[in-house]
C-alpha cells in the first residue's frame, strides 16, 4: 500500500530573474522517507529547500508540503541550517540555545512555557544531551553542537526534518553516530539531508535526489559511483551496507 505523500512538488521553475536555477522538477517524498539531496555548489539545492520552507515561490509548477502551501506548514518542518544560527561565544547554555526552537511557536516573545521546556527535554534527551542542558554551547565540541542543532529543530515536533549539510564540520566518526541518530528519528519522522558525502551515506538514505538544475530521484539500491559520477563528473567511493534487524526504541 501506497505511503502517504509528505512533500509533492511537479513542474517546478524557479530563477532569481536571471538564467533558470530550477527546471522542471518533480519530487515526491513520501512519509517517514529518508532522503539524500546531493549536487554540486551552485546547483540549487539550498534553493530548492527554501522554496519548501515556503521563503521562496516559484516561478512555475506547484509545491505541496503536508497537503498544504508551504507558508502554512512550515511549522511542521524541523530545519537545521548549514551555518551555526547563533555565535558559539554567544553566552547561552544548551537549554536555552534548544529552546530557541520554540521562538515564534509560543505566545510570549522570550517566555517560555512549561510545555516549550519539557518540548525541549524532550528533544534533549532523543539527541542524548541532556546530561549537557547547562554547558555553555561555546565549551562543546563540534559533535556535541550539531546534537544540539538537531535538537533545536526537533522542539517543533516536525513531521519533517531538513538538515542541511549537518556533519560538514565533524570527523568520520561523529558524522556515523549523527547518522545513526538521523537514522533512529527517521522511525517517526521524514527526513532529507544535503549531504556532498554521499557515498557514506547510501547506506542510510532511502533515496537520492539528485539536482544540477534538474532534478533525478533514484532509489538507493539503484545508485552507484556511475551514477553520481555523472552528476559531479568526478569519481565517487560509493559504501554499501544494510542495517537490517537493528531496532531502535
Amino acid at each position: 500500500m501506497s505511503k502517504n505523500s509528505v512533500i509533492k512538488i511537479c513542474d517546478l521553475d524557479f530563477s532569481y530573474g536571471g538564467p533558470t536555477i530550477l527546471e522542471n522538477i518533480q519530487l515526491d517524498i513520501e512519509e517517514k522517507e529518508f532522503v539524500g539531496m546531493v549536487g554540486p555548489n551552485g546547483s540549487g539545492k539550498t534553493t530548492l529547500l527554501k522554496i519548501i520552507l515556503g521563503l521562496l515561490k516559484p516561478d512555475k509548477g506547484s509545491v505541496k508540503i503536508l497537503g498544504k502551501p508551504p507558508h502554512q506548514s512550515v511549522k511542521e518542518i524541523g530545519y537545521m541550517p548549514q551555518f551555526t544560527p547563533f555565535s558559539r561565544n554567544f553566552p547561552i547554555t544548551v537549554e536555552e540555545a534548544v529552546l530557541m526552537g520554540r521562538l515564534g511557536k509560543t505566545s510570549k516573545i522570550g517566555l517560555f512555557s512549561k510545555a516549550d521546556k519539557e518540548l525541549a527535554a524532550e528533544s534533549m534527551e532523543a539527541v542524548e544531551v541532556i546530561n549537557l542542558r547547562k554547558r555553555p554551547i561555546g565549551s562543546l565540541s563540534g559533535g556535541q553542537l550539531q546534537r544540539v542543532l538537531i535538537a533545536r529543530a526537533l522542539t517543533c515536533n516536525p513531521e519533517i526534518m531538513i538538515l542541511d549539510e549537518p556533519t560538514a564540520n565533524v570527523d568520520m566518526k561523529v558524522e556515523k553516530d549523527i547518522f545513526d541518530l538521523l537514522k533512529k528519528l527517521n522511525e517517526k519522522i521524514t527526513i532529507i539531508v544535503v549531504t556532498h558525502d554521499i557515498g557514506f551515506i547510501s547506506q542510510y538514505i532511502t533515496k537520492v535526489a539528485c539536482i544540477n538544475r534538474t532534478l533525478i530521484c533514484h532509489p538507493t539500491s539503484q545508485l552507484t559511483g556511475e551514477t553520481i559520477e555523472n552528476l559531479y563528473g568526478t569519481h565517487v567511493h560509493m559504501v554499501h551496507h544494510h542495517h537490517e534487524g537493528e531496532n531502535h526504541h
